[in-house]
């Protein structure tokens, strides 16, 4: 089932997730609406806080190519355990329709996390699967894309997304 996905400035994007305890058929049914709702949208990366469950939870598919097989992760109650170098993406945000942002993050990070039946991994990675995972991990938190921006910045995007609320609520 797709799922409506909160927008900038939805205050419920600022509530941090909560550790995911039980793994059954309930989570694995949010799973796949989550990643349902991701494609739909389209996006490479959707956490559970944007469509407003309170849960840490994200998933990722950075396979973006149409001919690219799908490549769909699961991390839960993930936790990065280390990062290395630095380096400007310039991020989208399903929170955040239309806009995008460069955002400065890490180049590489280790992630250590549970699959959808609870299996503890660890991961490294680098590229746009190390940008997708910290830009979701942050919503876990309740951090989000805007506020990896200069003060200039943020203003201008708080303006344009309120405008766009606005204008929603009013349809």
């Amino acid at each position: 089932m797709i799922r409506p996905i909160l927008c900038y400035p939805d205050k419920r994007l600022r509530e941090p997730g909560k550790n995911v305890e039980v793994f059954d058929h309930e989570l694995r049914a949010l799973i796949e609406d989550m990643a349902e709702t991701m494609y739909a949208a389209p996006g490479v990366g959707l956490a559970a806080p944007q469509i407003g469950v309170s849960k840490r939870l994200f998933i990722i598919d950075v396979a973006t190519e149409d001919d690219e097989p799908s490549d769909l992760r699961v991390f839960i109650n993930p936790e990065i355990v280390a990062t290395e170098g630095e380096t400007t993406f310039n991020e989208g945000c399903l929170s955040f329709p239309g806009a995008r942002e460069d955002v400065d993050r890490a180049e590489r990070v280790t992630v250590r996390a549970l699959d959808q039946d609870g299996n503890p991994f660890e991961l490294e990675a680098d590229g746009l699967l190390a940008i997708a995972i910290q830009h979701e991990n942050d919503h876990l938190d309740g951090k989000l894309m805007i506020d990896h921006l200069s003060v200039l910045r943020r203003r201008l995007l708080h303006r344009a997304m309120t405008k766009r609320a606005v204008v929603d609520a009013a349809q």
